[in-house]
């Protein structure tokens, strides 16, 4: 079919509803009339309606062979897969058709001919289609006539739980103009439209949401507020400075730093755990609990090393190095061949743990605990490490524990202020230098 997409797995076919349980293969005109919607061709759906289409409400049955991918577990086999060849149906009308494209003429054609903006043959109407493709005029169009912003569809999202991208910032900004609910759950996963803002780090959208009445809190079945979703999505180097933002925002409107989740997670264990060093200093800032505790046990400083080997480029190390000059509990000592283990790869962070002990008991276990192809990688940093099982600390080192002992979780705000050499404050907040002295 021309304008469609097509693969060898795939054949359209599309049905018209002739009335209660009815539907028939159409004549020509009808799949004419499908492609000049999905082509936007105005001219020619203008002549087709006015000749044959009075009744722009129809509904189409688009009936689709693809491929789908199956697992069935088998007693004797283990789990196994198959392709299927599922038959699977989609309705729609001529208004979904066009707001999906964005074809605005097209649209404005269709509610002159009073098509119903509310209609959802599909589960969606025409405001969601427009939303998930970002097609601010066609939603502005929708609205102007009388479609409804709190419109739920079949899955239990409201149209602002679509506006999911940076293009969509203009369809969200119409529909709260319109009166859409920006505290509006969604049905199964209870998520407000903050919440899916801060899920796809989007800031405009946020502070949109939060100027005309977001609750800042509000928890989702997960227990997670917006500021919890957020940290946890700042994966990316390339996308976290939007989190980072959107962070900014929801803190700024007075968001709980330590609000926990189901699993006993902070915002902080979250960010550890995605090594994004800025957003962890922010919350750090705002008086987060550098110690807290999951329900597995593991506090922010556990996060962090267990995704460090997987997330190198973000520079780990200084994530470690900032909560343990926030007070951060320290590993136990007999707990770290765990840490060589997992963090073998990354010696800025062995070379930090270990400055933060006055004396660490090294044993043979920690060297057989190092990956060879990392030892020998980090040659001059291991070598330095395991000297210290024959030889003592400087006094120098002890000099710097006793310091940080003193000050405790004060370290990142009182050493900037001693009178001592730059160099000097670097040491004392645990900067790293390749070698173990």
């Amino acid at each position: 079919m021309e304008g469609l997409p097509e693969s060898a797995f795939e054949k359209l076919q599309i049905f018209e509803k002739m009335g209660p349980e009815r539907w028939v293969k159409p004549h020509a005109p009808v799949e004419k009339y499908y492609k000049l919607l999905v082509r936007g061709d105005l001219k020619k759906l203008k002549a087709l309606t006015d000749e044959y289409y009075e009744d722009v409400n129809m509904i189409f049955e688009i009936s689709k062979n693809e491929l789908e991918w199956q697992v069935k577990s088998h007693a004797a086999f283990g789990l196994s897969g198959l392709w299927s060849l599922e038959y699977k149906r989609e309705l729609t009308n001529p208004l979904c058709i066009s707001a999906s494209h964005g074809h605005t003429a097209c649209l404005r054609h269709l509610l002159f001919w009073r098509a119903d903006p509310n209609a959802a043959p599909g589960g969606q109407s025409a405001l969601h289609e427009a939303c998930k493709g970002g097609h601010t005029d066609c939603v502005e169009l929708l609205l102007e006539h009388k479609a409804n912003p709190n419109f739920l569809s079949d899955d239990g999202l409201a149209p602002l739980h679509l506006c999911t991208g940076q293009n969509s910032f203009g369809c969200a900004k119409a529909l709260v103009t319109f009166g859409a609910l920006v505290n509006q759950p969604s049905e199964d996963s209870q998520e407000t439209p903050l919440h899916i803002a801060a899920k796809h780090g989007l800031p405009e959208h946020a502070h949109l949401y939060l100027r005309n009445g977001a609750t800042v809190d509000l928890k989702n079945s997960m227990e997670e507020t917006a500021l919890s979703v957020a940290c946890g999505e700042a994966k990316g180097k390339e996308c976290q400075e939007s989190y980072l933002r959107v962070c900014q925002l929801l803190l700024t409107d007075g968001a709980e730093v330590n609000s926990v989740d189901g699993d006993m997670k902070s915002p902080l264990h979250k960010a550890c755990k995605n090594a994004h060093h800025r957003l962890v200093l922010l919350l750090l800032q705002r008086q987060a609990d550098v110690s807290a505790l999951d329900y597995n046990g593991a506090s922010p400083l556990s996060c962090v090393l267990q995704t460090a080997a997987f997330k190198q480029e973000l520079r780990p190390h200084r994530t470690v190095q900032t909560l343990l000059n926030h007070g951060s509990l320290k590993i136990w000592p007999t707990a770290f061949v765990k840490v060589l283990k997992s963090c073998a790869s990354v010696p800025e962070i062995i070379e930090i743990l270990c400055n933060s002990y006055p004396h660490l008991p090294i044993t043979e276990k920690w060297m057989e605990a190092i990956p060879k192809e990392d030892f020998e990688r980090h040659l001059p940093f291991y070598e330095s490490l395991f000297n210290q099982m024959y030889t003592v600390r400087t006094l120098q080192h002890f000099c710097r524990c006793t310091v940080r002992t003193r000050l405790g979780r004060r370290c990142h705000c009182l050493i900037p202020l001693l009178p001592v050499p730059k160099s000097l404050q670097s040491y004392l907040l645990l900067e790293p230098e390749g070698v173990l002295l």
